[in-house]
């Protein structure tokens, strides 16, 4: 069929059978289908959606437009976990060693920063040495030897995604649910998993600001992903602050090795990581039920194992092996450090997240565009919770940066992102729903 009579179909508001969805995807893969074609298919489902069906489809057209990893020689249960984004949100670095010192086997396919969220990719390349791009072999070998590896897409998984993404993004179809489902899945389905867990953020610091639309896009990967074989579990958790107390790429390693050495005790983060290590455990059935998953995933934490496997994988991708014993010595540092000071006393009662990630972005933590070089070192750390009380000029937060000049700029940008209440705020819960 003609991919002008595919776009035709969906233009009209008809379901695309799985055949035409695989040909127009094939086109876009191959480059028999232009550019104009694919921002028209874009717009086309943008204002008329999927069925279940369709969005099943479009994902395993995608998935198969390149290599899909197999792991026949991996005798570990097959995992992964991907989050929409948020600031402060590190949970992947610490969760897939956790994961994997529990007896699971994680190959995480990860991204860039997008927006004003950080990437994961970029923080391990805060890293010396580190291999975000291994060829496929390592890729294999490390996962088989230590159990996890956090790297980015390679050129053979989902190929058409890549080309799909790149016109949704300049044609502001980027939010269709349909186009968001499949882009994520398609990728992580390449990656050969037998059971995914989603996490999907909502609040200031995430892409989704209403719950409402958190849940419509977190049932749609649920019922998609399981819809394509791969059983799947959502959890919509709160991102109306930081969800670590550093935001940045090298200030987010350094709190990853921090909690994997068991100093963010009964943090929100530590309820989030936890929680997500249960559900991939009871999912690949390692753990009976979510109360022995956590009492697991607690363990390898208290008892190194954790720790352990990261700097495995570390050292197996190329970075130092000594890291996780030293991490200030090779992770890079600013210039000026400040400490951003409460400008009345009260209580930390709401943050504006997003607020935080742009002021990285500003101090060069983050891009402006996709040829933008990041400066690894700049961000903030100890940022104090919400519910927090304050006394008038305590740090709230500190701000690392290349100059004091910009240093005043990000901490008036910090104290402008927060209201100080004289009441204390009612607790959020961290996990808001399970979609299962």
């Amino acid at each position: 069929m003609l991919p002008q009579e595919i776009i035709r179909r969906k233009r009209d508001g008809r379901d695309l059978s799985k055949q035409e969805i695989a040909t127009f995807i094939a086109g876009v893969t191959n480059g028999t289908v232009s550019e104009a074609q694919v921002a028209a298919f874009a717009m086309a489902v943008f204002f008329q959606g999927m069925s279940g069906n369709e969005t099943v489809g479009l994902t395993l057209a995608m998935r198969d437009s390149g290599n899909v990893l197999k792991w026949d020689d991996v005798d570990r249960p097959i995992a992964d976990k991907h989050s929409t984004g948020g600031v402060g949100d590190n949970v992947s670095l610490m969760l897939a060693p956790i994961a994997a010192a529990c007896g699971l086997a994680v190959p995480m396919i990860s991204g860039r920063g997008l927006g004003h969220t950080g990437g994961t990719l970029d923080k391990l390349q805060s890293i010396p040495g580190y291999d975000i791009a291994p060829d496929q072999s390592r890729l294999f070998r490390v996962v088989q030897e230590v159990g996890c590896a956090i790297v980015g897409q390679t050129s053979d998984l989902a190929p058409a995604d890549r080309r799909l993404y790149a016109i949704r993004d300049v044609t502001a179809t980027v939010e269709s649910v349909p186009l968001i489902t499949a882009s994520i899945l398609s990728k992580k389905l390449a990656a050969g998993l037998r059971t995914l867990l989603m996490d999907v953020k909502v609040g200031t610091g995430a892409f989704m600001q209403d719950i409402g639309e958190a849940r419509i896009l977190a049932r749609s990967l649920v019922d998609v992903a399981n819809g394509a074989g791969v059983p799947t579990v959502a959890l919509i958790t709160d991102m109306n602050e930081p969800l670590a107390d550093a935001v940045g790429n090298a200030l987010e390693v350094a709190n990853c090795v921090d909690f994997l050495a068991g100093r963010k005790a009964g943090t929100r983060l530590e309820t989030i990581i936890l929680a997500e290590a249960a559900e991939m455990l009871v999912q690949a059935g390692l753990a009976s039920t979510f109360h022995e998953g956590e009492e697991k995933a607690r363990s390898v934490v208290s008892s190194g194992r954790a720790m352990e496997t990261f700097a495995r994988m570390i050292h197996a991708l190329g970075g130092p092996s000594d890291f996780c014993e030293r991490p200030e010595t090779h992770l890079p540092k600013a210039p000026v450090v400040l400490d951003v000071l409460a400008p009345a006393a009260g209580y930390l009662a709401a943050c504006d997240g997003r607020v935080l990630g742009l002021g990285v972005i500003e101090m060069g933590g983050g891009r402006r565009k996709t040829t933008d070089t990041i400066d690894h070192s700049v961000g903030f750390d100890c940022v104090l919770p919400l519910g927090s009380a304050v006394e008038k000029s305590q740090p709230i937060a500190r701000v690392h940066a290349t100059s004091r000049e910009q240093a005043d700029r990000a901490s008036r940008a910090l104290i402008a992102s927060y209201t100080i209440d004289v009441n204390a705020p009612l607790a959020a819960p961290v996990i808001i729903e399970r979609i299962g």
